[in-house]
């Protein structure tokens, strides 16, 4: 079984009548619904008010893949649990870090960089495959048009990716590494940048089947992990 955690800032849903129509059990809520229908799958989810924001080193032991959606509270989360991520990535956990979670404190930790980008409201997107071959692009078209989503533009302030799976094209013209794998220590990690809370990306079939390749391959199958201690990230 692939042990999956979903963790999710559970803020928006709760607080905007928008975003609560659109996402009525959460974001995690449902993405948790579309990975539990893989046989191999073991999924619980978890956010920011719980002990720890549920992310505790016994969560971590237990998770494969981490799936991490941030965006309004990402200065109020732990220095302490992001840096227990980081350590968690490098010994070998996977990491799949959704939209606005390219700001995020683990995410900064990590890539060494400030991840900055521009964006804008109101757009649709059209997401093309760039790396055709990749896992996570396996049974997947050429594009996906995605109706209603929120620009980010280059330049994005990231170190160089492994791969560029997915690129976006806005209909404001602006274009984004949309899809993008690194490798930091033992850890496959993965940054995909549809899903705003507005926009109910996360139900396009093609969206959830990006999603569920990606676990796949961030999964950490037959890696002894070891928790490293001091060991710094360079971008």
């Amino acid at each position: 079984m692939i042990r999956v955690t979903i963790w999710n800032e559970y803020k928006h849903e709760q607080e905007l009548d928008v975003v609560k129509k659109v996402y009525p059990d959460g974001i995690h809520g449902c993405i948790k619904a579309f990975l539990s229908k893989e046989d191999d799958f073991e999924v619980r989810t978890a956010t920011f008010i719980d002990e720890e924001h549920g992310l505790t080193e016994e969560v971590l032991d237990n998770t494969d893949v981490l799936i991490y959606w941030s965006h309004a509270l990402q200065d109020e989360f732990s220095d302490e649990v992001a840096d227990r991520i980081k350590r968690h990535v490098l010994s070998g956990m996977g990491l799949i870090a959704l939209h606005s979670a390219h700001y995020s404190k683990m995410l900064r930790l990590l890539m060494g960089t400030t991840m900055t980008l521009k964006w804008k409201h109101d757009e649709s997107e059209k997401l093309w495959c760039t790396a055709p071959t990749h896992p996570i692009a396996k049974g997947l078209p050429e594009c996906i048009d995605i109706p209603e989503e929120e620009m980010y533009g280059e330049s994005f302030d990231i170190p160089k990716p492994d791969d560029v799976v997915f690129t976006g094209w806005f209909s404001n013209g602006y274009v984004f590494r949309s899809g993008c794998t690194f490798t930091r220590g033992k850890g496959k990690i993965f940054y995909f940048q549809p899903g705003h809370e507005t926009c109910p990306t996360y139900y396009i079939p093609e969206i959830q089947r990006i999603i569920v390749n990606a676990v796949r391959y961030c999964n950490p199958d037959g890696i002894v992990r070891s928790l490293p201690q001091n060991e710094e990230i360079k971008g």
